[in-house]
């Protein structure tokens, strides 16, 4: 059975339920339903997680399993933290480590050099 979206597929809100109904008798109950938060995340974050709870919270498990660099487990772990709605850093926090993990991932992908990474690094402060 396929999952139900979380988010509207037109707009990008929270979608509610407003109907359960028993797969065995069809007896159905109608009103308005909260879905899980996990139900935010998407099939790729949803896995993401799961593996991030197998590795008991491991990043270098993590990191190892999916054959990726450490920055980028860290950005997908930020990502599924915002979906749930855990982002609680301050903006200015966030733009920052946003902006240094996009230089970590540019040098992991080889589009700089480490020269370029640390100077990079060194004049965003």
């Amino acid at each position: 059975m396929p999952h139900a979206p979380g988010k509207c597929p037109v707009c990008g809100q929270d979608l509610e339920v407003v109907r359960l109904q028993c797969t065995s008798c069809r007896t159905s109950v109608e009103g308005h339903f909260e879905l899980s938060r996990f139900s935010r995340l998407d099939p790729e974050q949803l896995a993401f997680l799961e593996l991030f709870l197998k590795a008991r919270g491991n990043l270098k498990d993590v990191e190892r399993e999916l054959g990726l660099s450490y920055p980028t487990v860290r950005n997908r772990l930020e990502a599924v933290l915002a979906a749930l709605g855990f982002a609680a850093e301050p903006t200015q926090k966030v733009e920052a480590g946003r902006r240094r993990r996009e230089i970590l991932d540019a040098l992991d992908a080889g589009k700089i050099g480490a020269e370029e990474a640390l100077r990079l690094l060194r004049d965003r402060k």
